[in-house]
C-alpha cells in the first residue's frame, strides 16, 4: 500500500512544481484576443461551427469499431498458446458476429457515401 502512497505523492509533487514554475517562468500577455476562447490570442475569423458530411462520421465509425477489433484479436494473438483450442472457437464466434454485421450493414447500405439509391418498383414504373 505504501508505494501506491509513495507514488501519488510524487506525481503530486511534480504537478505542483510544473504549475509553480509555469506561473513563474511563463510569458505574459496581455492582448485585446488573449482571453477569447479556443483561439489562443489570435484574433478569430469566421465561425467555428463547421459542418462535416455524413461519411466523415462513417469513416470515423468504421475507424474507431476496426480498431477495437483489433485490438481484441491482437490480445488473442499475444496469448494463443495458453488459450488453446477454447480461445480459438471464441475468437472464431467473435469474427463470425463481426462479418455478420458487416454483411448486415453492407445490405442495407449503411456503408454507402453518397446519397440513398433509390430502387425502382414495379409500381413505381408503370
Amino acid at each position: 500500500m505504501w508505494p501506491l502512497l509513495v507514488f501519488i505523492a510524487a506525481v503530486m509533487v511534480v504537478v505542483a512544481a510544473q504549475i509553480v514554475l509555469s506561473h513563474f517562468l511563463g510569458q505574459r500577455h496581455r492582448e485585446r484576443a488573449t482571453g477569447e476562447p479556443y483561439e489562443s490570442g489570435i484574433v478569430s475569423e469566421g465561425s467555428a461551427r463547421l459542418r462535416f458530411s455524413a461519411t466523415f462520421y462513417l469513416v470515423a465509425m468504421l475507424f474507431v469499431i476496426f480498431d477495437l477489433e483489433a485490438v481484441y484479436i491482437f490480445s488473442w494473438v499475444i496469448s494463443f498458446r495458453e488459450l488453446g483450442w477454447s480461445g480459438y472457437f471464441k475468437i472464431f464466434v467473435f469474427i463470425a458476429i463481426l462479418l455478420a454485421s458487416l454483411v448486415y450493414l453492407w445490405r442495407i447500405g449503411a456503408l454507402e457515401a453518397g446519397p440513398p439509391k433509390r430502387r425502382l418498383r414495379e409500381a413505381e414504373v408503370k
